[in-house]
Parts: structure tokens; C-alpha cells; sequence
């Protein structure tokens, strides 16, 4: 194997950094968007809970916001509760942005990749084809090994090229569809908790002024 790498020259350096630079972010986006890392089963009803019973504190958002990207969701909404369901929205469309941000980290790099891999191989053929032609314009046609050597270095990139591009590409189709599957699970789990955020918002108290005009106003929320 090491033969066939340094019979490619020169223009395998840049591909074998590719390579490593793919695999090394192919290995981290598998392990960060592990399912049960990104959406913890149950956790979207145990959230639900803690808001219909007003089960909440600083202590329990915070430790939410930090156990994972839904979580991170969710406790942005349970942050601004008490305000109208117009903003809570807005709140969690906002933080939304930024989780998808996170998940969605590295898949350029890796996209870059698998665009550029093809073109590096075909750097080096060329340059590959250039030395051939070098060595003909020195030497003739009478020597088949100068020939060989050059036509070997452009296969050798180009085959290179390809592996690293092929993997890479399809890699990052699927870390984007994973990461598309993952937001519209949280959008209902989002949704689902802005529902019962706004279930839960008790009615206006009627109040009276002096002069006996009914006003009415909102009733405070415990927590």
C-alpha cells in the first residue's frame, strides 16, 4: 500500500490530508449526533410535566439547557413562559437557529471535501502526464519505464482522489439528512411544549378601580 501511495507522487499529500481531515469529522458527527445524545427519549414529556405542574426553577432549566440540543430548545422557552405565546415562539425560532447551527457543524468542511477530492486527483494526473511527457521529450520513446512511472502517478491520484471524494459525498448526505430528521423532531417537541405553556397560562383576574371601571389583569405566576 505504501508503494502505491508513493508511486503517486507529490499530489498525494493534499489528498491524504483530505482524507484525514474527512475521517476525522466523519468520526466526530457520528458520535455528537447520536440519537439519544440529540433527542433523549422521554425528555419532551418529562419538560411538559414539569411546566402543567409548575415544577420549575433556575436549577432544572439550567441542568435542561445542558443535557442536549432539545434541551437546549426547550429551556428557551420555558426562559421567557411568562411572556405571550407570539414571543415564546420567537424565542424558540431564535435558539433554534443556533442548535441547528451546532448540528449542522463541520458537514461544510466535509461537503468541501468531497468536491475537492475528484479535483485533486486530476491535479495529479496532470501532473503525472507532465512528467511523462518530460521524460519522452528527454529520453524518446525508447524508454517504457520513464513512461510508466508517469502514467502510474496519474492513475494513482485520480484512483486516490475518488476514494477520499466518494465516501465523503455520501457521508455528508447522510449527516444532513439525520440533522433534517432531528430539527422536525424537535419542532413538535417545541411546538408541543409551547401548547401546554400556553394551557397552562391562567386566565386575567377582573379587578375593579375606584371610579368602577372593571380592569382586567393578569394573574401572577407562582416561580
Amino acid at each position: 500500500m505504501f508503494e502505491i501511495l508513493k508511486a503517486g507522487g507529490w499530489g498525494m499529500l493534499p489528498i491524504l490530508a483530505c482524507s484525514a481531515i474527512g475521517l476525522a469529522i466523519v468520526l466526530e458527527r457520528f458520535w455528537t449526533l447520536r440519537r439519544n445524545a440529540v433527542l433523549p427519549p422521554g425528555l419532551g414529556e418529562q419538560v411538559r410535566s414539569w411546566a402543567h405542574s409548575q415544577q420549575l426553577n433556575p436549577a432544572h432549566i439550567q441542568a435542561l439547557r445542558e443535557n442536549s440540543p432539545l434541551g437546549e430548545l426547550l429551556a428557551a422557552a420555558l426562559d421567557v413562559r411568562h411572556r405571550t405565546r407570539v414571543e415564546i415562539k420567537e424565542r424558540i425560532e431564535d435558539t433554534g437557529r443556533h442548535v441547528v447551527h451546532g448540528l449542522e457543524r463541520y458537514l461544510n468542511t466535509l461537503g468541501t471535501i468531497a468536491l475537492i477530492g475528484p479535483l485533486l486527483g486530476l491535479l495529479g494526473t496532470v501532473f503525472g502526464l507532465i512528467r511523462m511527457f518530460l521524460a519522452v521529450m528527454v529520453s524518446g520513446v525508447g524508454d517504457p519505464m520513464k513512461m510508466a512511472g508517469g502514467i502510474g502517478e496519474a492513475l494513482v491520484c485520480t484512483a486516490s482522489g475518488l476514494v477520499v471524494a466518494i465516501p465523503a459525498y455520501v457521508l455528508h448526505r447522510l449527516f444532513r439528512s439525520r440533522v433534517r430528521g432531528y430539527v422536525v423532531q424537535m419542532e413538535k417537541q417545541a411546538t408541543a411544549l409551547l401548547d401546554e405553556l400556553s394551557v397552562a397560562r391562567p386566565a386575567p383576574v377582573e379587578t375593579r378601580t375606584p371610579a368602577g371601571a372593571s380592569v382586567q389583569r393578569p394573574a401572577r405566576i407562582a416561580g
